[in-house]
């Protein structure tokens, strides 16, 4: 949201931001992790949620590209969940896409998008930490 207010659009070319923009996204994207991640510690400490792992739900970096491919699962959704498509465009083709059938595969391919935000999240957070030993190392 902070991104789409601070930017400015000319006529038919790309938004253009400014470095402090780009500082300020950055804040606000770690800020986001972490207020996801004191809701999960602080769920974890009063057990709450009620959330239950779902195993199938887990991101997988490394699809059957010849799966997906088969199952007709268009190039931008061959992601680390494309393999949870497949069960879920069946369902779909088999039901006339019934908004009332196929809630289980739905959930599951939306929980494991969600997994993956969380991985990316958890990924450049670590990132960052590896830059400032690195930067700290060679002061």
């Amino acid at each position: 949201l902070i991104y789409f207010l601070q930017t400015t659009t000319i006529a038919g070319q790309l938004p253009t931001t400014t470095t402090s923009n780009l500082y300020r996204r950055q804040r606000h994207t770690e800020e986001i992790y972490q207020l996801v991640k004191s809701y999960h510690h602080h769920q974890s400490i009063m057990g709450g949620g009620h959330h239950h792992a779902n195993p199938a739900a887990k991101p997988i970096a490394d699809q059957d590209k010849q799966a997906l491919a088969d199952a007709k699962v268009p190039l931008a959704f061959r992601d680390t969940c494309g393999h949870l498509l497949i069960p879920l465009n069946k369902c779909r083709r088999e039901t006339w896409w019934n908004p009332n059938k196929c809630g289980h595969y739905r959930h599951t391919y939306e929980e494991c998008l969600y997994n993956s935000y969380l991985q990316r999240c958890e990924a450049k957070v670590q990132e960052k930490e590896v830059l400032k030993a690195m930067a700290a190392a060679e002061e």
